[in-house]
């Protein structure tokens, strides 16, 4: 396994009240709010490998962001206190989760807002696009606290929610897909980041057909390559929201460290948007790569500056700080001594174990019928990598775990005869 700093720039393939403003919604619950302007948040991010200036003309067609409305409860706010969020993605268009939510967000003072027109059926790029217009017009007009805005969703509604908040985390404290579950981005610094800053809240029933997935894959998954993450699965609960109960001690859980986020923001600023701060493509750029300088001054965070680097250079290629970063990334490519290298070898086998173990166990346990079909290819893919690991190191104790789960996983590879 070879450790090396990548240098290139992949292409991508690409009393209700209606139509109140969100600026004049007074305390309470409003069925229909219109977003103000398109949103200032680099959306495209989220669906690519760069920041793109204009967005290829298929992703959007002919929306409008300005005729983009959301449901929208506004707590009581005590003088100069920020609010907490909860921004709730739905499965289908007409939002239902509300009542659900209500009890905990009266009690907690927390904003809850849910896109229209976002369901499952609703295409993956608008959808984005979608989620983060209501997120920014929120963020115009109210105080909102960025360390606990929370981005949840069900069932295909929590695997965008998952899918935005592993590419934007410095506008989240954490995430909450319900019956549903995501995996982190391929970016070094973007998996970092999500370790750092995000509370990720897994919730599943006892009955649910995804509870597998969300139970034996993604949760083990996270936990082991180091992000705080937490399964709940509620008993006797198939593919549904969960319990008043449930969803309250997952906002709990979420608001334990929202204090710690305040603290890493001390240290490295660019890993919170603070406010309504949206800044410019180029401003935040130039925040990223100001940390990641900062961060190549001490040996123990010299491989996430570097690395941070590598994010400016392919998120913004055309801004002066990707040539920057590239130029610097160059130098060390460069050195002698090389010692980031053990990092990342080391952050390779983290993440390549955590998955093997994780497919493993869905591929070894029970599975819900619709998923039954899957297994021997889970088995093949948990199989491969096992067989990596074991080749980067046969005596080492992964190599060891190597060995016993090969066997065991070929016996359900195997095609039926």
């Amino acid at each position: 396994m070879k450790a090396t700093i990548v240098l290139f720039i992949v292409i991508i393939a690409v009393v209700p009240i209606d139509h109140l403003s969100a600026a004049a919604s007074p305390p309470g619950y409003h069925a229909k709010i219109v977003v103000g302007a398109p949103t200032r948040i680099d959306w495209t991010f989220a669906l690519a490998n760069r920041s793109l200036t204009t967005p290829p003309a298929d992703w959007l067609g002919k929306y409008d962001s300005k005729q983009q409305a959301y449901e929208l409860y506004v707590p009581r706010r005590e003088a100069k206190k920020r609010l907490p969020v909860i921004l709730f993605i739905s499965p289908g268009n007409e939002p239902t989760e509300w009542k659900r939510f209500e009890k905990v967000c009266k009690q907690r003072g927390i904003l809850f807002a849910a896109p229209r027109g976002a369901g499952n059926d609703c295409p993956s790029k608008k959808r984005v696009r979608i989620v983060l217009d209501v997120l920014d017009d929120l963020r115009r007009n109210y105080p909102l606290d960025p360390d606990r805005t929370y981005l949840a969703g069900f069932s295909g509604g929590g695997r965008i929610a998952c899918a935005i908040a592993f590419a934007l985390p410095e506008y989240f404290g954490g995430v909450m897909p319900i019956c549903a579950s995501g995996d982190l981005r391929k970016e070094s610094w973007l998996r970092q980041r999500a370790i750092d800053r995000l509370h990720v809240a897994l919730l599943t029933g006892e009955k649910d057909f995804n509870r597998c997935e969300v139970e034996r894959l993604r949760g083990p998954m996270l936990k082991e390559v180091g992000v705080t993450a937490r399964v709940w699965v509620q008993p006797g609960m198939g593919h549904a929201i969960p319990s008043e109960k449930t969803l309250g001690e997952a906002i709990r859980w979420l608001d334990d460290r929202a204090g710690h986020r305040k603290e890493e923001t001390k240290r490295y600023p660019a890993s919170r948007m603070a406010g309504d701060a949206v800044p410019s493509r180029a401003g935040q750029a130039k925040a990223l790569f100001t940390e990641a300088k900062k961060r190549l001054e001490q040996r123990e965070t010299l491989y996430s500056g570097l690395m941070q680097l590598q994010g400016c250079m392919q998120r913004w290629p055309d801004l002066p700080v990707g040539a920057d970063a590239k130029k610097i990334l160059l130098e060390y490519e460069a050195r002698t001594e090389r010692p980031w290298e053990a990092d990342d070898l080391a952050e390779q086998r983290r993440f390549l174990l955590a998955q093997a173990h994780a497919l493993d166990a869905y591929a070894s346990g029970e599975l819900p019928p619709q998923y039954a079909k899957e297994r021997p290819e889970a088995a093949r893919q948990a199989i491969r990598l096992w067989q990596q690991i074991l080749s980067d190191g046969p005596d080492t104790a992964p190599g060891r775990e190597a060995k016993k789960r090969i066997p065991a996983l070929e016996k359900i590879a195997a095609p039926e005869k």
